[in-house]
């Protein structure tokens, strides 16, 4: 097993488009990371990169001590899963595992003794001696696995592989991946557009847009502490709420946040970090999560516009003075007015503490968001 260090990873291609921007990624001995982002942020770039499958523009690349740069990709000691399989369709299954051992002169009783080894973590000891067409689509991945895991790699890359599945079949993968993760103690390295997949999955999460890393940090870290507009709306669905003509004020030594013309005191660990950076009242734009919405009469008043049942929840989706406020609320003595949806508004307020604030010029947050632990790339839950 080993670590893999990324140093300033930069990718500009021929065209002088650059794809990655000064990438760094520290990655522990038999870490789950994570590589989130939208479509063309360049997490697919920077695995090919580690692979090999992509040439380097500039910084390093070390898997455990090795600086690997200029090292094919054969001797990386790495393997891939792709999000296509890219499976053999004249082999069997048992071929298609055993297939770089077999290249490898490996004597075909230890291949034998692997393959079925793999097969047996992965469910499928009664797919061997089948075609890949004979197999779903979920059987196919788990084929494309197994030909991974028998080589024992150092480190295991994951480019999207569960993207080509129905809703079903991934939530089943997931929970296959993370049992898998149990059994092989390797290092993962694992790209997605699916946060949903990046929360459930890592053991820290790096989130890319355009080709820069704006945040590394654990599931809980991203959820509880974005550290910009970017990363506060990527994470958590339905997303957070935002009020984008919120103000920060200062009112006898203390800050306050002035949303839609209610004030809200703010907690301690705000009040510390504002002060910190000597913050000077300002145009913000705040955040709350839709699950911290509350209903109560002596906040805010939402026009309901839809309304979604999810059974033990309702999802209540309202204009607020021009902002969309998305409030997750229990079905459990809940007003039969919201449940049939005969309302029309519904009042809500929502712990201050729990408040993000963002500056409106740069989309930073005012709390959590630090040049130096951006840099970094050092937790920001702990600051406070």
């Amino acid at each position: 097993m080993a670590s893999v260090t990324i140093k300033g990873l930069k990718k500009v291609y021929d065209n002088k488009v650059t794809a990655v921007h000064d990438v760094n990624i520290d990655i522990k001995d038999q870490e789950f990371i994570v590589l989130v982002g939208p479509s063309g942020c360049g997490k697919s770039t920077t695995l090919r990169m580690v692979a090999g499958l992509e040439d380097i523009s500039g910084g390093d690349l070390y898997i455990g001590d090795k600086r690997c740069n200029d090292v094919a990709p054969k001797d990386r000691d790495i393997a891939m899963v792709f999000q296509s399989y890219a499976l053999y369709p004249h082999m069997t299954v048992r071929d298609n595992i055993g297939f770089s051992l077999k290249l490898k002169k490996v004597p075909k009783d230890e291949i034998d003794k692997k393959v079925n080894e793999a097969a047996e973590i992965l469910g499928i000891t009664q797919y061997l001696d089948r075609k890949p067409k004979a197999l779903s689509g979920g059987q196919r991945q788990r084929v494309a696995i197994g030909r991974a895991i028998v080589r024992e790699p150092k480190v295991l890359l994951m480019d999207e592989p569960l993207s080509n599945l129905d809703a079903k079949l991934r939530n089943q993968m997931r929970a296959e991946i993370i049992k898998l993760r149990q059994r092989i103690h390797t290092t993962f390295m694992y790209v997605t557009h699916d946060q949903t997949e990046a929360m459930t999955l890592g053991d820290r999460i790096v989130i890319m847009k355009d080709g820069f890393v704006n945040q590394i940090g654990t599931p809980q870290e991203l959820y509880n502490c974005p550290v910009n507009l970017f990363v506060a709306g990527f994470i958590g669905t339905p997303q957070m709420n935002f009020f984008n003509d919120a103000k920060l004020v200062l009112k006898n030594g203390k800050y306050w946040a002035s949303i839609k013309g209610r004030d809200f005191e703010l907690s301690e660990t705000h009040q510390k970090a504002l002060k910190a950076r000597n913050q000077q009242p300002c145009d913000i734009v705040a955040g709350i999560r839709p699950d911290h919405v509350v209903l109560g009469n002596n906040g805010l008043t939402g026009r309901i516009e839809v309304t979604e049942m999810m059974g033990s929840s309702l999802h209540i989706h309202t204009d607020c003075q021009g902002d969309e406020v998305v409030l997750i609320v229990s079905t459990v003595g809940l007003d039969q007015g919201l449940i049939n949806g005969t309302a029309k508004t519904v009042n809500f307020s929502f712990p201050a503490d729990l408040l993000q604030l963002f500056d409106k010029a740069t989309g930073n947050n005012l709390v959590w968001f630090d040049e130096a632990s951006a840099k970094a790339n050092a937790p920001v839950c702990a600051k406070y």
